[in-house]
């Protein structure tokens, strides 16, 4: 084991067979690992651990896709099954800019009139083609009316699409999961979701690449993947990069069983599986790729992430739930610094967009940069006398 570790912190690069063997580290050689990460961390990043404060508008709960891990799509007929309107959406930004967030996360189903007739129906009363359409006027409408940057997640895109949200978003999101085509097989996590398809999710964020759009990525586990497919996707993740250059953040995401889901009786990935799946993606990703990890997720562990190789929390919202896991509060904003602190580091709020691609002018939209240039100091971060 300490031949690659010493490879990679020698300056070389971790192959995957090396993956496959540190994923499933134990005993000496698990701590070896997260000493590894962390130091490849403090090269790239130093000792500032970053969050975005946000406000999270689940702008429809109606999906084409059916993931057996989902709480938040809602079928029609079920009560939660909506779609805001932009009055609603107006209210929940306000909220947000009156407790000092900066960004707009808004999350929907993907592409729901492709299914349900009710999202059809929502859409024709509000006037307008597809859901992606009333997106990228709701991320207009709340920046114009709130100064909030949106951020969108809403699954795979066409190139026009991505150019009609382009001028409208400081950054996007889109998880890759897994690159394990297993999973859309019957009776696993991702049977029956056409958006779930890995190609297409790749193909989106590299014409995202292509179109200056900043974009947000990660994996899934726990959701029925092999440990060393969880490499695989790492590593798809980082030659995207490497040809792209806007996958400006790699989340490492745990599943949590709830009990309204399909797979409420599988078991839950392991705070050891965490910490050795955030290790190897700083070894695979290397120094200067910005790695988080969701604190709400694991509230009793999570300040062990930092000694894994993380320097970053997420999004983190004084205002709303995590409509994607409800029952999993945020943590508050103070005990995270606190726990930040504790650990050896500095917490700093950032923007949906990260320091170093506010220096890139093509990953800047016009009609957002001096809403951003209001907001950040000398290093692109929030100003602190801002923070509150």
């Amino acid at each position: 084991m300490a031949g690659p570790l010493a490879r990679v912190l020698a300056g070389g690069e971790l192959t995957r067979a090396d993956g496959y063997r540190l994923i499933r580290a134990t005993g000496t050689e698990l701590p070896a690992l997260l000493h590894a990460a962390s130091v490849l961390r403090d090269r790239g990043k130093g000792r500032t651990v970053t969050y975005s404060r946000k406000v999270f508008i689940p702008l429809t709960t109606l999906c084409r896709d059916k993931c057996g891990y989902c709480t938040f799509a809602k079928a029609p007929g079920h009560p939660g099954a909506k779609t805001l309107t932009p009055d609603e959406v107006l209210a929940i930004a306000r909220a947000g800019r009156a407790a000092g967030c900066q960004e707009a996360l808004f999350s929907l189903g993907e592409r729901p009139e492709e299914r349900h007739a009710l999202a059809r129906e929502h859409l024709r009363r509000l006037g307008y083609p597809t859901m992606t359409a009333y997106l990228a006027a709701m991320c207009r409408l709340v920046h114009e009316e709130t100064g909030l940057l949106p951020h969108a997640n809403c699954g795979v895109l066409t190139r026009d699409e991505l150019l009609e949200l382009r001028a409208v978003n400081a950054s996007m999101g889109l998880m890759l999961e897994s690159v394990s085509e297993r999973l859309l097989e019957r009776g696993q996590a991702h049977y029956g979701c056409p958006g779930k398809v890995p190609a297409l999710r790749l193909e989106t964020i590299a014409t995202a690449g292509e179109l200056g759009i900043a974009f947000t990525s990660g994996i899934l586990i726990g959701i029925g993947e092999t440990p060393e497919e969880r490499v695989d996707s790492l590593f798809a993740l980082r030659d995207l990069h490497a040809r792209t250059g806007n996958v400006q953040e790699v989340i490492i995401q745990n599943f949590r069983v709830k009990p309204d889901i399909r797979m409420r009786a599988r078991g839950e990935p392991s705070a050891l599986e965490m910490l050795r799946a955030i290790a190897v993606a700083r070894l695979v990703l290397g120094p200067g790729q910005n790695l988080q990890a969701p604190p709400n997720l694991a509230p009793d562990v999570y300040q062990q992430y930092l000694f894994a190789g993380i320097n970053d929390w997420g999004g983190i919202s004084p205002v709303t739930k995590d409509h994607i896991n409800p029952e999993r509060p945020w943590p508050q904003i103070d005990a995270l610094r606190a726990l930040t602190a504790e650990a050896g580091f500095t917490l700093r709020e950032r923007l949906p967009l990260y320091p170093e691609y506010l220096a890139r002018p093509r990953f800047v939209r016009e009609g957002l940069h001096a809403t951003m240039a209001a907001l950040t100091d000398e290093r692109g971060l929030v100003r602190e006398d801002l923070i509150r």
